[in-house]
């Protein structure tokens, strides 16, 4: 069914999130010559997904959740950084008009670390700047297993090395040193020297064998795997009966030698596995978690337990039915991450936004897209993708898609275009509520509290059906991947594939929750500086301090301080009315948030607790009144902004042990006008993220058009 006229090529896209949006981006390029005329049908009246964010009260930004970008998101920086430079905005009129205005490096990060029953205590960490820019132009690096065992092998040492000199300071592994080039007999006859016995017996020693497992490691081919393991395993025993006595006192020294102790089981599993010979890669060990992985290649349990794997777990949110006693993630997608996100960052470890994740990422593509061409049919809620009849195919023909089903959840006056952004002192945004002044019937939408992004709103203004040929050619589905089962029900009842993709791939429900603050950071009793930090206390692991954004909004005494906490959203906390579960949810998150702040936030605020034990909630911001007028104790946190991700769409996709074999890809060409798109797919990073996201929507671009190049798609490994 792919088009042969020389007429533009329709393209629907469904879905506004950064894989919809990527695959947009990718197929206007003015490089094909306006070959695409491309239309994103979005539920609701903003762009986002699950990155969708708006503007509130005292134009305060309010998130889905915490959106913090990676250094080594190479995809959706070089797309994100091409869109600031299309845009073209003056920085004489325009306070965010270049990429590196919308983004600034956040250099220190952390993890809670468990002390006995019920101590918590930080673990700040200032991880360096790192050589470039993520996105900069030029040849793609393709890294290899061995690539980052080298860099492996020399964050170990430098971990030895912080612990010989008793200094906890340790900041990073920096640039792997070159190891020697040593003949093969040369590294044997080193690895007989240090076997026989005492020649492991100090640090120093120790340190140095590393430095031969390291040439070990750079020509591994060359070595047996017996001899390889060998060496290993009486380099780390002897490192472990050196230091376990010294750590056991020293908090600081042990979190080290924890890492330590989880790069050595990374070191003896990649040779145990042969992943560096094996064409799978990583997806070799996707059927194990990655604490079971662990553990099976001599990780202790102390080291899978401690707030460095917690933390791993937390930022993916892997948690199967959001329940935080079943942590499951993939081990070769969990290593893949992990080793991606240390040792390939570039500029810094974490980038935070100087604005909401709507106001520096979507409203950009929304304009630019919408200079190129692009059209937008916002409240367009897909009901069903229909696929072509058997009688419609020609014999041993490609299935296709036929039609593609919406309700039409309101309509714009005069029938024109819904203009979906607002001027908050100069930037355009998204706000958090529609402009019902550009709807038919608004003023009547708004008193009927229409919930246009809520999947159980089901009221509409009518339906739409749109055929191939006649409206469009090709499709790129890019909804959320919870959403696929909703959406896309004959698919799922005709295609085993996606049927036991639907069973398989599952999502989860997240929380998330957000308070401005009249005094600073400092003093709410923490001194450490701006940072992000995972590994925390249940019901909320993850907590960033973004009191940079006061400056972005529009208060009439600015908070001094700013934070976001987010976690996964357990199955069995979630309200049982289907119809009702949108506010019911929200009730729950709000009050575990309530909860949380009476009795966890000390840990890391001391000074945010009252006396009797709880909250000091006369330390919150009212956007409406400063300082409080009426409300007191806990009703104060009604002013503040919680959510509930319960949407199907809205849900975070987990990468569950034995799942990614069951993902469909971008490239799958099963139906002869569909591509898919999104963190949900096959891309080669298979965890819920951005990066995946762009990862997927330029694959997705690919499959239609042939452009963008797979080499020129970072991180896309599969043979």
């Amino acid at each position: 069914m792919r088009p042969t006229q020389q007429a533009p090529v329709r393209v629907a896209i469904v879905g506004g999130g950064c894989a919809g949006v990527a695959a947009a981006f990718e197929l206007s390029r003015p490089e094909h010559l306006g070959k695409y005329a491309i239309t994103l049908y979005q539920q609701g009246f903003r762009l986002g997904g699950k990155g969708a964010s708006g503007r509130g009260p005292a134009d305060r930004i309010e998130e889905h959740g915490l959106h913090l970008w990676m250094g080594f998101y190479e995809n959706a920086f070089r797309l994100m950084r091409e869109c600031y430079a299309e845009l073209g905005r003056s920085r004489q009129e325009h306070r965010i008009a270049d990429w590196t205005d919308a983004f600034f490096p956040d250099q220190l990060t952390g993890v809670a670390d468990k002390l006995g029953q019920h101590r918590w205590v930080p673990w700040a960490v200032t991880l360096p700047p790192a050589p470039g820019m993520p996105g900069d132009p030029g040849p793609v690096r393709r890294w290899t297993i061995g690539d980052y065992m080298s860099r492996a092998v020399t964050l170990l040492r430098s971990l030895l090395e912080a612990i010989q000199l008793r200094d906890a300071s340790w900041a990073g592994a920096g640039s792997p040193s070159t190891p020697a080039h040593l003949s093969p007999g040369d590294v044997s006859n080193g690895v007989l020297r240090f076997l026989r016995f005492g020649g492991l017996a100090t640090m120093a020693a120790v340190i140095e064998a590393i430095g031969l497992l390291q040439s070990i490691f750079a020509s591994a081919p060359l070595y047996a795997d017996s001899f390889i393991l060998r060496f290993h395993d009486a380099v780390r025993s002897a490192a472990r009966q050196q230091i376990d006595a010294l750590v056991s006192s020293d908090a600081a020294l042990r979190r080290l030698w924890e890492i330590a102790e989880l790069i050595f089981a990374v070191l003896r599993g990649v040779v145990r596995f042969r992943l560096m010979s094996d064409p799978r890669g990583f997806e070799a060990i996707d059927e194990y978690d990655c604490r079971e992985w662990l553990a099976i290649n001599g990780a202790s349990e102390r080291a899978i337990n401690s707030a460095f794997v917690r933390a791993l777990y937390d930022l993916a949110f892997a948690y199967e039915d959001g329940n935080p006693e079943r942590p499951r993630i993939a081990a070769g997608q969990a290593l893949r991450g992990t080793l991606r996100a240390f040792f390939t960052y570039r500029g810094a470890f974490f980038w935070k936004m100087r604005a909401g994740m709507g106001d520096i990422v979507f409203a950009p593509f929304y304009e630019v897209l919408r200079k190129r061409g692009v059209k937008f049919a916002f409240f367009h809620r897909l009901k069903n993708v229909g696929l072509a009849p058997k009688s419609a195919l020609e014999r041993d023909g490609q299935s296709f898609v036929q039609s593609l089903e919406f309700d039409v959840q309101a309509r714009v006056k005069g029938g024109g275009e819904y203009l979906p952004l607002v001027d908050v002192r100069g930037l355009p945004c998204f706000p958090s509520t529609p402009d019902f002044a550009q709807l038919e019937r608004g003023a009547e939408l708004s008193r009927e509290k229409r919930q246009f992004e809520s999947h159980w709103d089901a009221r509409m203004a009518g339906k739409k059906k749109l055929e191939v040929t006649r409206d469009f050619d090709l499709v790129v589905l890019a909804v959320g991947g919870g959403a696929i089962p909703h959406t896309c029900k004959e698919l799922v009842e005709s295609d085993p594939r996606w049927r036991i993709m639907v069973d398989k791939v599952q999502t989860v429900a997240t929380q998330a929750f957000q308070i401005w603050l009249r005094p600073d950071m400092k003093d709410l009793g923490w001194n450490a500086g701006p940072i992000s930090i995972s590994g925390f206390v249940e019901p909320f692991d993850t907590w960033a301090d973004m009191t940079h954004l006061a400056a972005e909004e529009t208060w009439a005494e600015p908070p001094g301080a700013i934070a976001y906490f987010c976690s996964v959203l357990p199955n069995r906390d979630l309200a049982g009315d289907v119809g009702g579960q949108p506010a019911a949810s929200r009730e729950i998150v709000k009050r575990n948030a309530i909860t949380f702040l009476n009795r966890s936030i000390a840990h890391l605020w001391p000074k945010a607790q009252r006396a009797g034990g709880t909250f000091r909630w006369e330390l919150l911001v009212d956007p409406a009144r400063h300082p409080f007028k009426g409300a007191a104790g806990e009703a104060r946190f009604d002013t503040q902004y919680w959510t509930a991700n319960v949407n199907p769409s809205d849900r975070y996709v987990l990468c569950l042990p034995g799942s990614t074999r069951y993902r469909i890809s971008p490239l799958d060409d099963t139906y002869d006008n569909l591509t898919v798109a999104g963190d949900w797919t096959d891309c080669g990073f298979n965890e819920g993220c951005v990066e995946a996201a762009f990862i997927s929507g330029r694959l997705a671009a690919h499959a239609l058009s042939g452009s963008p190049r797979l080499e020129e798609i970072v991180g896309f490994d599969h043979p």
